[in-house]
This record gives C-alpha cells, sequence and structure tokens, in this order.
C-alpha cells in the first residue's frame, strides 16, 4: 500500500520536470467543478508522471522496456531520453498510428504484439529477461501509482479541497494514487469511471475480488484493459467509493464539450470523467475531474466528432 507521503515524494521528484497543468472550469459544465487538464501534461498525457519517477529510481543509463497501448508508451520514452536510458516498447498492432509515430520520435524502439490473442504482460516480463531491461509497468508498480497520484495533489492544492474526484480508470495507477492523497487531503469520495465495454473494475467491486474480462471493443484504447491490478486493487478497493461506466458514444460528446467549451483536444480515455459528469452520474457538491491524456490524431478525433 502507498501512502500519502509516496505521493509527496514523487512530486519533489517531479517539480521542474513535469508541466504543473492548470485548473479550468466551465460555467457550462458548473460553476462548482473543476478539470485538471492532463492533456496539457508532457508527452500528452498523465503517464509522463509515473514513467519519470520509477525511471528516475533506477540507476542512471538503466535500459527500460514497457508494454502500453500509447500513453505510458511516450511517456516512458520521453522519461528514458531526459535521464539518459535506452527504451523498447511493446505495443499492440492496433494501436493508434499516433501513439507509435510519437513513441518512435521519443528515440524509443517499438516492438509490436496482438493484444487480443498475446499476453503483453508474459511477453514483457519474457522480453526484459531476456534483454537484461528494467520493466517499468504501465500501473502495477508503487512509483508509478505515486507519481500519477500528483495529478490530483496538484488539483488539490490549487483549487482546494473538493467533494468528490473523478478519476478514469483502466489499469488502476491513476486512481490508486489519487485516492491515496485524495482521502489524506479531505475528499469524501473518489469515483472512477470506465468504459461500459471494459468494466472490470466495476465488476469487480461488485465481486469483492479481481475480475477478468476479455479485452474490451471501446474507443478507449488507454482503458483496454482486462483487469484491475494486483496492486492497484489493493489500493483501489479499500480507498475507491464507487465506479461508473460510460458508453462510446457518451465518449464522443465529452470530447466534443471538451473541445468546443473548454477549447480542450482530449482523447476518448480522457473523456470518461467530463462523460459521466455531463451524464449526471455523479452528483457532488463541489466537483474534481482528472482529464487524463489528449493523445488523438487530428483525423481519428475529427472522424470520431463526425
Amino acid at each position: 500500500m502507498i501512502g500519502p507521503d509516496d505521493v509527496r515524494a514523487a512530486a519533489r521528484v517531479l517539480e521542474g520536470i513535469a508541466h504543473r497543468t492548470p485548473v479550468v472550469r466551465s460555467r457550462t459544465l458548473g460553476e462548482n467543478i473543476v478539470v485538471k487538464p492532463e492533456n496539457l501534461q508532457r508527452a500528452g498525457a498523465f503517464k509522463f508522471r509515473g514513467a519519470y519517477n520509477k525511471i528516475a529510481s533506477l540507476p542512471r543509463g538503466t535500459a527500460v522496456l514497457a508494454f502500453s497501448s500509447g500513453n505510458h508508451a511516450q511517456a516512458v520514452a520521453l522519461a528514458a531520453r531526459l535521464l539518459g536510458s535506452r527504451a523498447a516498447i511493446l505495443m499492440p498492432t492496433d494501436a493508434p498510428r499516433s501513439k507509435v509515430e510519437a513513441t518512435l520520435g521519443y528515440g524509443a524502439e517499438v516492438i509490436t504484439y496482438d493484444r487480443y490473442t498475446e499476453d503483453r504482460d508474459a511477453l514483457g516480463e519474457a522480453l526484459a529477461a531476456e534483454r537484461g531491461c528494467e520493466l517499468v509497468r504501465p500501473y502495477d508498480d508503487p512509483l508509478i501509482m505515486a507519481g500519477a497520484g500528483t495529478a490530483a495533489l496538484e488539483l488539490l492544492e490549487d483549487a482546494g479541497t473538493v467533494d468528490t474526484l473523478v478519476v478514469p480508470v483502466g489499469g488502476g495507477g491513476l486512481i490508486a494514487g489519487s485516492a491515496t492523497i485524495a482521502k489524506e487531503l479531505g475528499v469524501r469520495r473518489v469515483v472512477g469511471v470506465e468504459p461500459a465495454a471494459g468494466d472490470d473494475w466495476q465488476q469487480s467491486f461488485a465481486a469483492g475480488e479481481i475480475v477478468a474480462i476479455e479485452v474490451p471493443h471501446t474507443i478507449a484504447d488507454g482503458l483496454q484493459t482486462h483487469a484491475p491490478g494486483v496492486l492497484t486493487w489493493e489500493v483501489g478497493s479499500q480507498r475507491v467509493d464507487e465506479i461508473v461506466t460510460v458508453s462510446d458514444e457518451q465518449i464522443v460528446d465529452a470530447m466534443r464539450f471538451a473541445f468546443e467549451r473548454l477549447k480542450l483536444v482530449v482523447e476518448p480515455s480522457g473523456a470518461v470523467g467530463i462523460a459521466a459528469v455531463l451524464n449526471g452520474l455523479v452528483d457532488s457538491p463541489r466537483t474534481g475531474i482528472i482529464v487524463s491524456g489528449g493523445n488523438v490524431g487530428a483525423d481519428r478525433f475529427a472522424e470520431l466528432l463526425a
């Protein structure tokens, strides 16, 4: 179990390195609602926070390997470059082209696999062992969770304590770190949001244990996990209050809202929190929403909104 001091320690590591993304508001969304746009973060998503916190803990120059559909891939690639390490990334064959190109652009090697027929955890562990690399997991790591939680820490420092914090949930690194610091700072409820097609967290909460599902088919590629992480579940099951789901159609509407009203380009996975609030799934006097990322190509963004 990570604690609030782990999140604060990560904040010190990231100071001057990660962007302190602003808090934004929209009267149309609600006067008592604040949004943390991590689509404005380095590498386009909150993932940079955890990746840098993890790689900075390793001996300088340690070669790293990660598996990711895109945001963690870019984050690891950039963090490794900044810290003088080599990075190899295992990415699914259907990963968005814009995310693959960005990962390559940061200097990482990209190795592909089929997310629907192959086990990325097993592939990643085998490849890391074969190459002698440090495996940088996308969420199931205390340093990754703590780094991710700094987004919530900044939101609460800059906007004041909210009654409810709304967080996208895939593997669970962001919500585990966020819930850890949020509860310590007085947030009453932490609500996770996932795509309806990939409701592994909601099913796990109902069962009281980790439930695995088939890899979901959803436009929210960053949330296509089939089960909560072991470590993230340990934290989330104790500190997260509720999991709600949104449809792909609701996600697209939220992306349109963010673009037209907030002037933010948000990827599907990053828009689920806004979707939950727009559709009345979160009822709270004062709400904070973490927008987790904005890595979506212009053509894909236009296609979805059309």
